[in-house]
């Protein structure tokens, strides 16, 4: 230990004054972004991590500017940023294994179509990778609509009860509202394994996706591909042959 001209101490790593709390502050916040999910927002942030929303405006912009949050497309909230990720799914280097980022940036060399994973343990959608080069919508948009998402009707198929809270609203002219339309096409999920809409979450706009499963064999989360309307449609084996050998590789991983 290290007294200061105060007479204070120091700890043994050097820090001395709010450093180590604004630490503690910092990684706070990431885990309230991890837990919230992408989209959440500066007031959800600090509310969760428990710090001044003057405070977590300034973090926020740190940690955005050293990529370790982005903030959504539609700049209503933050993101776990790439240098998050690394540190989040690095291999430990005396057991090598593929992590999320590494399985989704394969696929991604073999589409150019947006790739991105999302968990939904508990029945609660959060995303786990987004794609830095495609618009990804947020965790939050999918779960106040998740009958308009491919990755939503997929968390709704396996996981019914969230089936509980939802409201089928239009969110555009080709959304599913018909409460037994819906059911049919649910359970068309749980015969094929693979979600689809076209149109329905946003005009122009389509989606595939395929359930992403724990060892156990529980689905935990899902595979999502968007693009185009027109270049993705639930009948196209390649790409749905691409999903499932990427979903197969990130068992165990979300």
């Amino acid at each position: 230990m290290v007294a200061d001209k105060r007479g204070g101490r120091r700890t043994e790593s050097g820090f001395g004054g709010q450093q180590p709390k604004a630490v503690q502050k910092a990684l706070a916040m990431l885990e309230a972004v991890a837990h919230l999910g992408a989209g959440a927002t500066a007031k959800q942030i600090a509310a969760h991590a428990q710090v001044p929303p003057a405070t977590a405006y300034r973090m926020l912009n740190f940690l955005v500017a050293d990529g370790f949050l982005v903030r959504v497309p539609d700049l209503s909230g933050f993101a776990l940023g790439r240098r998050t990720s690394e540190l989040a799914y690095a291999s430990a280097a005396s057991a090598p294994t593929r992590s999320v980022t590494d399985v989704l940036d394969a696929i991604r060399g073999e589409t150019r179509h947006g790739v991105y994973v999302a968990s939904f343990r508990s029945g609660t959608l959060r995303i786990v990778d987004t794609d830095p080069d495609h618009e990804v919508v947020s965790a939050s948009t999918v779960m106040r609509n998740p009958h308009a998402h491919a990755v939503g009707k997929l968390m709704l198929a396996y996981h019914p009860r969230s089936l509980d809270t939802s409201t089928l609203r239009a969110v555009t002219a080709r959304t599913v509202v018909s409460e037994q339309a819906l059911h049919d096409e649910l359970a068309t999920i749980l015969a094929t394994e693979v979600s689809f809409e076209d149109e329905e979450s946003r005009l122009g706009r389509a989606a595939l996706a395929v359930p992403v499963r724990e060892p156990g064999s529980n689905v935990v989360g899902g595979l999502c591909l968007q693009g185009v309307s027109g270049r993705i449609n639930r009948d196209n084996r390649d790409l749905k042959l691409l999903l499932r050998e990427g979903a197969q590789q990130l068992v165990g991983l979300i």
